[in-house]
């Protein structure tokens, strides 16, 4: 049955407040997601793990996020999203709980990392639903730019608090800090969005045949560009802490590597929003064709720019960052835009599927480029690692048609 029109009370409800408050919830519920690639470094020392165990322990995250997301965002077609972010939430700060004051080792780190992944694969893509249920019109296309751009404060502030409570408390302590966060997200979810029944796909429909999502060429462009982009942005954010670790072996400098990533990471936001406003003046294709293919070049740059004065390095890592997310709400928005309101869900469902699936193969790449290429105390191998990541996206915008367009 095809959406309806929103209850006079839901379109009065001021659209800023409510996305405010969402967005917030958002930022809290990700506080786990950042803790294990800000503590790689001594982790990896620790349970004297290779690089490519390291990479495993975090690509399962993706893994959990991979094999979760296609039911649970599906299923925000025929259940309200608040019960299915209240459950997930919970799951989430289960193994972020439980990878702090229960893992000895990658084994039983990587199944509390998978949890961690199953459980913001109930948070992130239904929280958006939830949130583009209770938005209509322009309203919603900039729901969905705040939305997305705001992943880029909440990997921050996740990247923060492991180190600040690790320094002063622990590695331990800073998981089971960050296994608050959800939580409180889950609680502010329920406070602040009315209940609302799914007006999604058809009863009859099996929950998980994503064909007619698929037979939808103008939203499978999207689907797929967000897969490239997922390739290049979490490989990068698995690895960017122990990669700036190298760097300030080679060149001191006054900032940790955690403190830059965050630094990074809070600049996203902007670059994120911008790119979707750009995108509603001159078309999706050139924002999109032109993140690309800058941060395509940059990111295969990057690796070999370690030994560069630390200021530099700064910087390429803060445009990185900002190139990679300029696109980020622009294919999602796009998605939003093409799907069938009738399969909202199943459509968010495999974006983030596709997207997510790319984010726990990339990292695996990462790793295993840098073991094969000469290991972590080599420059070249960092240099080769990142253009495994950055390869794609120079391909990808004339592979999917939008520089054609």
């Amino acid at each position: 049955m095809a959406d309806q029109a929103p209850p006079v009370r839901d379109r009065l409800r001021p659209p800023a407040r409510l996305i405010a408050w969402v967005c917030a919830a958002h930022v809290l519920s990700m506080t786990g997601f950042a803790t294990y690639p800000a503590l790689l470094p001594g982790l990896q020392r620790e349970w004297a793990m290779s690089n490519t165990e390291a990479g495993f322990v975090s690509g399962l995250f993706f893994a959990g996020y991979m094999a979760a997301v296609p039911v649970l965002t599906a299923l925000t077609d025929r259940l309200d999203a608040r019960r299915i972010y209240l459950a997930a939430s919970l799951v989430a700060a289960g193994g972020t709980a439980g990878f702090g004051f229960i893992a000895h080792g990658p084994i039983a780190g990587g199944l509390c990392q998978l949890l961690v992944g199953v459980g913001i694969a109930g948070t992130y893509m239904p929280g958006l639903r939830a949130l583009t249920d209770n938005t209509h019109g322009a309203a919603q296309t900039r729901a969905v730019s705040f939305y997305t751009a705001f992943f880029g404060v909440g990997v921050s502030l996740s990247l923060v608090l492991a180190q600040q409570v690790s320094e002063h408390l622990g590695w331990r302590w800073a998981f089971g800090a960050a296994a608050v966060g959800p939580l409180v997200a889950a609680a502010m979810v329920l406070a602040g969005l009315p209940p609302r029944a799914a007006r999604g796909a058809a009863a009859e429909s099996h929950l998980l045949d994503f064909r007619p999502v698929l037979a939808n060429r103008a939203a499978r462009r999207y689907i797929y560009g967000y897969a490239v982009h997922c390739w290049e942005l979490f490989g990068s954010r698995s690895w960017m802490v122990a990669f700036l670790t190298f760097a300030q072996t080679l060149v001191p400098a006054p900032l940790s590597p955690a403190a830059i990533h965050a630094l990074a990471n809070l600049g996203s936001p902007a670059a994120s929003i911008v790119g979707n406003e750009a995108a509603l003046r001159i078309g999706r294709g050139p924002v999109i064709v032109a993140g690309m293919m800058l941060s395509g070049a940059l990111t295969c740059a990057l690796g070999f720019a370690a030994a560069a004065p630390w200021i530099v390095v700064v910087a390429l890592v803060v445009a990185h960052m900002a190139l990679v997310m300029s696109d980020s709400s622009t294919l999602t928005a796009g998605m939003v835009g093409a799907a069938d309101p009738r399969l909202k869900g199943a459509t968010m469902a495999v974006h983030s599927t596709l997207g997510f699936g790319a984010g726990f193969v990339s990292p695996l790449v990462f790793g295993a480029a840098l073991d094969l290429a000469g290991g972590n105390r080599s420059l070249t191998a960092w240099g080769v690692a990142f253009a495994t990541l950055g390869a794609g996206a120079l391909v990808a915008p004339w592979a999917l048609g939008f520089a054609r367009r």
